[in-house]
C-alpha cells in the first residue's frame, strides 16, 4: 500500500469512527426521550436545549471516572474484551453504503464479509464474562454466546434469502435491484424474522436476557466501569444503528425507493435524506419495543429461537427458492409469506393457551371522587 492510500484510508477511517461517535451521542439522547414521552415523562431537559448535551455529558464522566479492576481478574482477558467486542461492530462499517458512491469500500462480498465479522463479538462477551472472575460475568457471558449463536441461524438465513432475490451479495446492487419495489413487500416474513433475529443479536428488550439486571446483576459487564464499561456502551448502540441501516438496505429499498426527483446534488441529498429518515424509523421502532415488552425469560427465549424462527427461516429459504425457481410473480412470495406470518401468530396465540381480554382502566380525579362521597359519610369517618 502507497503512502497515499495510506493515508486516505486513515481519514476515512477516522471520520467513520467520528460519524459513529456522533451518531451514537444522539441515539442515547433520542431513546431517553421516546422511553420517557412513552412512560409519560419529559426525560433529559437540564444540560442544553431539552437535554441534547446530556449524552456528552456522560460520555465526558465516564472518561474521567475512576476504572476498577478486581484483583482476582485475568488482566490480559480483562482489558482485550471490549476491544473483542467493539472493533468487529466498527468494522462491517467499511463495506455499508449510505448513498450511490456514499461508501469507503464497495464489496461484491459484501453481505458476506457483514455476517463473518459481526460473528466475532460473541468471541469478546464470553472473554468478559470469563476474565472478570465472577459467577454472575460467567453466567451473563454463557448465555450470550447461546442467544447469540441460536439467533445468529435465522439472522443469517434470512439475508440469504434477500441474497437469493437479488443474486447478488453486494449491497449497491441489492440496493438498486428494489428501485421499483421493495423486498418488504415481497418477503415480509424474512423482514420479520431479520428484525426479531437482529433484536436479540443486539441483546435488547425484550432479548436482554445475558445481562439481565434481575437475575445476573448486569451479566458480563458486572465488573467493568469507566471507560472499559462504555466501550462496550458503545459497541451496542454502534449495533444498533447497524442494524437499522442494515433493514433499509435489505428490506426496506435503501435510498433507491421510492426514486427520488431531480438529478445531480439535489437528487443525491434528498435520496441520502430519505435514506436517515428510513433508518431512523427502524431505530424508533426498536426503542418503542424496549419502551413496551417485558424481559423474555431464558427459556422463552431460547424457545422462540429454535422453535419459532429457525423453522420460519428455513420455509421462508425454501418458498423463495421455489417461486424464484418456477419463475411465479412477486406477489405470490409476498401472499405465502403473510399467510405464513397470520398463521404462526394465531398457532402461537393458540398454544400457548391464553385469551385476549380487553382490560380497561379508569382514572377519576380527587374532585369527582369528593363529588360522589356525601359529605355526611366523610365527616363520619
Amino acid at each position: 500500500m502507497s503512502l497515499d492510500a495510506g493515508i486516505t484510508s486513515g481519514l476515512a477511517a477516522s471520520g467513520l469512527f467520528f460519524f459513529l461517535t456522533i451518531t451514537v451521542l444522539i441515539l442515547i439522547w433520542l431513546e431517553r426521550k421516546i422511553l420517557a414521552r412513552i412512560q409519560m415523562r419529559m426525560g433529559p431537559m437540564r444540560v442544553g436545549f431539552h437535554g441534547t448535551l446530556q449524552s456528552l455529558a456522560d460520555s465526558i464522566k465516564l472518561l474521567v471516572k475512576e476504572d476498577i479492576l478486581p484483583s482476582w481478574a485475568d488482566r490480559r482477558i480483562y482489558w482485550v474484551a471490549p476491544i473483542a467486542v467493539f472493533v468487529p461492530s466498527f468494522m462491517i462499517w467499511v463495506t455499508i453504503p449510505f448513498g450511490r458512491d456514499i461508501v469507503i469500500r464497495n464489496l461484491d462480498l459484501g453481505l458476506f464479509y457483514i455476517v463473518a465479522i459481526s460473528v466475532l463479538s460473541v468471541l469478546g462477551l464470553v472473554m468478559a464474562g470469563w476474565g472478570s472472575a465472577n459467577k454472575y460475568a460467567v453466567l451473563g457471558g454463557l448465555r450470550a454466546a447461546g442467544q447469540l449463536l441460536s439467533y445468529e441461524i435465522p439472522f443469517i438465513m434470512a439475508i440469504l434469502s434477500i441474497a437469493m432475490i437479488s443474486q447478488s451479495l453486494d449491497l449497491q446492487k441489492i440496493v438498486n435491484d428494489q428501485s421499483g419495489i421493495a423486498n418488504i413487500l415481497k418477503l415480509p416474513l424474512g423482514f420479520f424474522i431479520f428484525f426479531l433475529a437482529g433484536l436479540a443479536e443486539l441483546g435488547r428488550t425484550p432479548f436482554d436476557i445475558h445481562h439481565a439486571e434481575s437475575e445476573v446483576v448486569g451479566g458480563p459487564f458486572v465488573e467493568y466501569s469507566g471507560i472499559h464499561w462504555s466501550v462496550f456502551f458503545l459497541a451496542e448502540y454502534i449495533n444498533t444503528f447497524s442494524i437499522a441501516v442494515l433493514t433499509t438496505l435489505l428490506f426496506l429499498g435503501g435510498w433507491r425507493w421510492p426514486d427520488m426527483p431531480f438529478d445531480g446534488i439535489a437528487h443525491s441529498s434528498l435520496s441520502l435524506l430519505l435514506f436517515f429518515v428510513k433508518s431512523y424509523a427502524v431505530i424508533l421502532l426498536i426503542f418503542w419495543f424496549r419502551g413496551t415488552y417485558p424481559r423474555l425469560r431464558i427459556d422463552q427465549l431460547m424457545v422462540f429461537g429454535w422453535k419459532i424462527l429457525v423453522p420460519l427461516s428455513f420455509l421462508n429459504i425454501l418458498i423463495t427458492g421455489c417461486v424464484l425457481f418456477y419463475e411465479f410473480h412477486w406477489a405470490v412470495l409476498s401472499f405465502i409469506s403473510c399467510t405464513i406470518l397470520i398463521s404462526t401468530a394465531f398457532l402461537i396465540k393458540r398454544v400457548a393457551g391464553f385469551k385476549t381480554k380487553k382490560m380497561t382502566i379508569t382514572i377519576h380525579s380527587a374532585r369527582d371522587l369528593r363529588k360522589s362521597v356525601p359529605a355526611k359519610t366523610v365527616m363520619d369517618k
